[in-house]
């Protein structure tokens, strides 16, 4: 087995606890070589506590013998008095400090230090008691990761679902339910893995297993998006119901609905149908983090497969079929064809947008000139003198 070393280290948030007294501690979720992720809790005065010993432990690294030399980040000391907007100003100065650190050499960002300093304590693993007057309030970062001051007027809730059906876990980063558990959503990862926490236990669980307790429908589900998001498939999935995709290894198709529980809506030319999203990645961006997931949990199971599930609603939730999704798509496409589909142009003529002009108006139909005989005919008495005395 190889040396225990940390991958990566995410701040959630930060929790305001009020036992023994009122303070602060920092939420972070920290991944490691094993695949394994801990949830740990940190003051900031332990933060900056462990800032100061790398320092000492690494003082050309920390700039004390030349500041040119410096590359361990800046990190400013505690305050006197510690409240909650200092608490939340800190979490983009934390991540950044964080991000830096994991990209220093590894004699620093795989000192024993660092890892002992994350990993998990006794006190990582209390959560709050039924029995406590005052529980904590959690804020957590904001999903684009920017924070501001302005934007906490209050507590974020942590979401609360419930199991629709019981679930044994896999691995030691899931976490098992029985149907009818109350579980706190920390984290809605795209795959359709959650992070939840419930009494004592915390966990990674499929979404499919989940339902809201208000409503069976998603709130936070978006709408489909019928243009289209490029993907490419790194991992070849053969379909197990008729309403899936079978694609291989680097195929590229377009995600047209991104539904919560990690199974998406795909386009491939004309064809729709649910493929996992743990098996898509765009463009251009690094595979290595997909593949660990993959390889560490893998696709999340389908609603549709969950034997026993019991819904405490009474209809189900809303969800368009695929023939829906089909019909809407090709709808779509249609129309983007058109669009797309070039004038009459002469033979050799480079393609160029013709001006458009106004149609003349039709001119009505200019009868025939009546002969002479017709005219005298025809004519009242007074036009008759007129011509026979010009004559």
């Amino acid at each position: 087995m190889g040396d225990t070393f940390i991958r990566h280290i995410a701040l959630l948030g930060f929790e305001k606890r009020f036992v023994p007294s009122q303070h602060y501690v920092y939420m972070f979720l920290v991944k490691w070589q094993d695949l394994s992720e801990k949830v740990v809790y940190r003051r900031f005065t332990e933060i900056y506590e462990f800032h100061k010993t790398l320092k000492e432990m690494f003082p050309i690294e920390a700039g004390d013998i030349n500041p040119e030399n410096r590359v361990i980040p800046h990190l400013p000391a505690p305050r006197w008095f510690d409240g909650q907007r200092v608490a939340e100003s800190r979490q983009g100065t934390l991540t950044e400090y964080y991000n830096a650190l994991m990209g220093l050499p590894v004699k620093i960002s795989r000192c024993p230090q660092l890892l002992d300093f994350f990993k998990v304590r006794p006190d990582d693993l209390k959560l709050p008691t039924d029995s406590q007057v005052k529980k904590p309030e959690t804020y957590l970062v904001p999903k684009d990761g920017k924070s501001n001051v302005t934007d906490i007027t209050g507590p974020i809730i942590l979401q609360t679902y419930r199991a629709i059906a019981d679930y044994e876990k896999s691995s030691g980063s899931e976490m098992a339910l029985a149907m009818g558990d109350v579980v706190d959503v920390v984290e809605k990862s795209e795959s359709g893995w959650w992070f939840c926490q419930m009494k004592t236990k915390r966990g990674w669980v499929p979404a499919s297993y989940l339902e809201p307790l208000d409503s069976p429908d998603e709130a936070e589900e978006p709408e489909p998006n019928y243009a289209g998001e490029p993907y490419v498939t790194i991992r070849a999935y053969t379909a197990a119901m008729d309403d899936e995709v079978s694609l291989q290894q680097g195929e590229t198709i377009e995600v047209i609905h991104k539904l919560l529980d990690g199974w998406w809506v795909i386009r491939k030319d004309d064809v729709t149908g649910y493929f996992p999203s743990m098996y898509l990645q765009k463009a251009g961006q690094d595979i290595t983090l997909a593949q660990s997931q993959i390889k560490r949990r893998g696709a999340p199971p389908r609603r549709s497969s969950i034997r026993n599930a019991h819904s405490i609603h009474q209809r189900s939730r809303k969800r368009l079929s695929q023939d829906a999704y089909r019909r809407n798509s090709v709808r779509y496409l249609q129309q983007r064809r058109r669009q797309m589909r070039p004038g009459p142009q002469s033979a050799g003529s480079p393609l160029k947008e013709q001006p458009q002009t106004e149609r003349p108006k039709p001119q009505p139909a200019v009868p025939p000139r009546p002969s002479a005989d017709l005219i005298l005919h025809r004519c009242s008495e007074s036009t008759k003198r007129k011509l026979a005395s010009a004559v």
